[in-house]
């Protein structure tokens, strides 16, 4: 009797192997090249909520265990934070779920509403752990791709209805969008909420960019339409809105039986995490609207910075009105395989970014987009942008 050496993943995620993120960061230090990869801040968040996550360990709470749906305290703010800002009410006990981050939240998500076999319609490109999840849990993903329109990626609502079929479960929405900076309109959010009531379909929002968007657009979670409060998990985090992306806090506020679910999956997961760090979270979740602001005037500016330097080099630049990432098209530099570009980038300027191709089914369509990411020190996407023009 032989044996293999070579262990045997799960056919369901044999296409999945080690992410982007890990083999581009991994370039970025072999070259000591500027990471505008992955997508994490160079400088932590306010000075204060770090305090308070230090003052909870001081204090001695979260070091143990916390409760599985997440502390109390921090379960209250998330459920005060979705009815000042977007005038959604949750039970704190039964409709708030603490998560480690909006990874796990996502993945829960789909293990716990996604049956073997179920379709779920995803907005191409789309986060690589969508596709993961959706494997995990059985089922079968269908992408409608944001496509190039006028200077942005846009949805097409035909397509979006011609996509649902007999077997559609689920809806997974991302807006603002990663990796296009996309933030799907009024209208184009009224269509959706027809679309799940008219053909019964639960939906998945991931709103973890909230906070990031930019010129007069304006995100209004899915769950405040007509007919969706009752239909939709909503995802959201703390890491990108603080600026504390180790600290892995996530959440999701829903009805009392799509919640309960969520976490009858999520205690298989983590159990729970980030004990002390949840205290620190409820206390951000409560800072003034001027912080929100100075965050939003912080990151457009820095993104203004890295938009007009890649336009110099002589990218076609899709300007984001969200998130912290720049979609480029790479065909005006005389490029067109997006992987090829970014693995030989560290070495021609000295800086990594990712390729968009690795959030697409249709390897194809994204071969020509790459992403950067400006959530970085000024001064960074500066010296990023010099090293790209002299290219």
């Amino acid at each position: 009797m032989t044996s293999s050496a070579r262990p045997h993943l799960n056919r369901r995620l044999a296409e999945f192997g080690t992410t982007i993120f890990a083999e581009m960061s991994a370039l970025a230090t072999a070259t000591g090249s500027i990471n505008l990869g992955q997508g994490f801040p160079d400088t932590d968040g306010p000075e204060e909520i770090r305090e308070a996550a230090v003052r909870a360990l001081r204090d001695g709470r979260g070091n143990q265990y916390p409760p599985g749906p997440g502390v109390p305290e921090l379960r209250t703010a998330i459920a005060a934070h979705q009815r000042r800002r977007y005038g959604l009410a949750y039970d704190p006990d039964t409709e708030v779920l603490v998560t480690a981050g909006a990874t796990e939240a996502i993945a829960a998500a789909l293990l716990a509403l996604v049956e073997p076999g179920d379709e779920v319609v995803a907005l191409e490109p789309y986060y690589d752990s969508y596709a993961a999840s959706i494997a995990m849990a059985g089922g079968t993903r269908v992408p409608v791709t944001l496509r190039p329109h006028e200077g942005s990626f846009r949805l097409d609502l035909d397509e979006l209805r011609a996509a649902v079929t007999g077997r559609t479960r689920l809806l997974l929405i991302n807006t603002p969008h990663n990796p296009t900076g996309t933030v799907l309109t009024r209208e184009e959010l009224a269509a959706i909420a027809e679309l799940a009531v008219e053909r019964d379909l639960l939906v998945v929002t991931d709103e973890v960019y909230e906070h990031l968007v930019f010129d007069g657009a304006e995100h209004l979670p899915l769950a405040t339409f007509p007919g969706m409060r009752e239909r939709t998990v909503s995802i959201g985090s703390a890491g990108k809105t603080y600026s504390f992306t180790g600290w892995k806090v996530g959440w999701v506020t829903g009805s009392r039986e799509l919640v309960g679910a969520v976490r009858a999956v999520k205690q298989f997961l983590t159990y729970v995490s980030s004990g002390p760090f949840q205290y620190a979270v409820a206390e951000a979740l409560s800072l003034p609207d001027a912080y929100f602001e100075e965050f939003r005037a912080g990151m457009r500016a820095r993104r203004d910075i890295l938009a007009e330097g890649l336009t110099a080099a002589g990218f076609e630049v899709f300007r984001p009105a969200g998130t912290y990432f720049v979609t480029t098209d790479i065909r005006p530099l005389g490029e067109k395989d997006g992987f090829a570009f970014c693995r030989a980038l560290p070495e021609r300027a000295g800086v990594v970014a990712i390729p968009n191709a690795v959030f697409y089914d249709d390897r194809e369509a994204g071969a020509p987009f790459v992403r950067f990411a400006f959530c970085k020190r000024e001064e960074v996407l500066r010296e990023a942008a010099e090293r790209l023009r002299g290219m």
